[in-house]
């Protein structure tokens, strides 16, 4: 049988709520194993609510790209940009992460996990979506799951089109009897017509708000989650009227409350607290728990649910100095990790004066200066941290499981200051709401107005989401990447993009990226 490396080869076995279903295979003697292990067939699943509900599940699952495992987005993407080095251990730490930082990745050295862990979401939803129409059980709750999915996968997609580009289009299960290896990458604007058509025909489905109260109601997509991935999906595609509509409607009066319920908290940095979780400034958050005994057997496999940035931003070797005569050392006491995306000297002087600059930046440079606390320097150390994520001995789980894989500080993917910007930028940096929108982002932490423009927004937005994966595809966005990052090796042309993992590549119809 042709070997069949695709972007489906990851999702040999699917893991459903804990429950495993074959859905493709390399070989003939894999499918027979499958048969005769006993493994359920997805076809017989998926009979009634509470089996449709698990596999709605295993979907959202894969949220947790954002902020889960080593090759997590946040850290990765923070590397490649000015505000961050690589950082790690030493050079070597991480091929992907540091190729990408000094722009010598290529396609052998891209971790595969970018392609082929959206591509298992996006068949989680695809599978979701082929059977859940005979499934027993009310059309409201039937219309909800499939609106889910779809906004699920429509940002699964989006997340690998500014990625990679380019890259197939798949809207149903693929089963063995298909030839898959052939399906070929899909024009950019069909992708994006296409996940932007599944969110507005879903938004209706979708509940205005949930009850909080209700655990099971907790971070699920909503209308105003749905209309601000799409407002941001827009952005991207340059449909820049309709992004601002749709961030209206999500934002509604800035420094206000919204009609999704949307407020800025009144305190920056109160949302880096780990016990804040969906606060009113959270539109799109992943969740992370210290009670799912992650452990190192099967860390990034999607079956662990701690965060990961914690471990990986924490300081090699940090410690506390006892000091002379008992004197009390006011310094946090901060759980000892790897080191990664070093803060660069350039953010650290650029947010110099900002209020946010504390609850942004560590500045352990300083406390080791004044004799207070040591530790090991990593790779391009500066001695300035990501203090949004940094965690302290007080947040290390007492649960089973490794310390350093469950940490429950959740993920804000989106939140209002972030869309209020965005909507800003949509408005063409100009007008009275788009400074009303910048108004509000700043007087939250105290600062006068400046007159709006596209710059103004820009240094705002580094200033607001330093160290959240925003700016890397900020930077490409607006077309700064090349002034911004060149003497990090960025070139014009090429490095706007990744490289499809080379992996991925063997016998199929895909096609490399330009230049790699």
């Amino acid at each position: 049988m042709k070997n069949k490396r695709f972007i489906y080869k990851s999702v040999a076995v699917l893991m459903l709520a804990g429950v495993g279903f074959g859905a493709i295979s390399c070989n003939d003697s894999n499918l027979e194993d499958v048969k005769n292990t006993g493994t359920f067939d997805s076809n017989n699943y998926f009979q009634n609510e509470e089996q449709s509900y698990s596999g709605l599940v295993a979907t959202y699952d894969m949220l947790r790209k954002y902020s889960g495992g080593f090759e997590n987005m946040v850290t990765f993407f923070n590397g490649a940009s000015d505000d961050f080095y690589s950082g790690g251990g030493n050079s070597s730490d991480g091929a992907g992460i540091q190729g990408f930082s000094n722009y010598s990745i290529n396609p052998v050295i891209m971790p595969a996990s970018y392609w082929k862990d959206y591509y298992q979401g996006i068949a989680k939803a695809n599978l979701l979506l082929d059977r859940i129409p005979a499934a027993n059980m009310n059309d409201q709750t039937r219309n909800r799951f499939i609106a889910e999915a779809k906004v699920l996968r429509s940002l699964y997609y989006f997340e690998l089109l500014r990625t990679f580009k380019n890259i197939p289009l798949i809207l149903k299960p693929i089963l063995v009897s298909d030839d898959y290896y052939n399906i070929p990458q899909a024009k950019p604007e069909d992708v994006y017509t296409q996940i932007e058509g599944d969110i507005l025909a879903s938004i209706n489905d979708l509940p205005a708000t949930i009850n909080s109260a209700n655990k099971g109601e907790i971070g699920r997509i909503t209308q105003g989650s749905a209309r601000a991935i799409l407002g941001k999906i827009y952005l991207y595609d340059k449909k820049y009227s309709q992004a601002a509509d749709q961030f209206q409607m999500v934002n509604g009066t800035p420094g206000g409350t919204s009609q999704y319920g949307y407020h800025l908290l009144d305190k920056f940095e109160d949302l880096w607290k780990v016990d804040t979780k969906f606060s009113t400034e959270s539109i799109l958050e992943v969740m992370h728990t210290n009670a799912s005994n992650a452990d190192w057997g099967f860390w990034g496999t999607g079956k662990d649910e701690g965060n990961s940035i914690n471990q990986m931003v924490a300081i090699i070797s940090y410690g506390k100095v006892t000091l002379p005569d008992n004197a009390v050392n006011n310094a946090p006491s901060i759980h000892k990790g790897w080191g990664f995306n070093p803060v660069t000297n350039d953010l650290f002087n650029f947010m110099q004066g900002d209020p946010r600059l504390d609850a942004t930046i560590f500045n352990a440079k300083a406390l080791v200066q004044e004799g207070k606390v040591t530790y090991s320097p990593g790779f391009r150390d500066t001695g300035y941290f990501l203090n949004k994520y940094l965690p302290r001995t007080t947040d290390e789980t007492t649960l089973p499981g490794a310390v350093e894989l469950n940490f429950r500080q959740n993920y804000v993917a989106i939140r209002l200051a972030d869309t209020y910007l965005m909507e800003a930028e949509a408005l063409g940096g100009s007008g009275a709401r788009a400074q009303a929108l910048l108004d509000a982002v700043r007087a939250r932490v105290g600062l006068p107005s400046v007159a709006v423009s596209m710059q103004a927004i820009k240094d705002e937005r580094r200033r607001e989401l330093a160290g959240e994966g925003h700016r890397w595809f900020d930077l490409v966005r607006w077309g700064d990447a090349p002034a911004k990052l060149g003497a990090r090796g960025f070139t014009t042309g090429k490095n706007e993009i990744l490289p499809i993992p080379f992996n991925e590549l063997t016998n199929t119809a895909l096609k490399q990226n330009p230049n790699y």
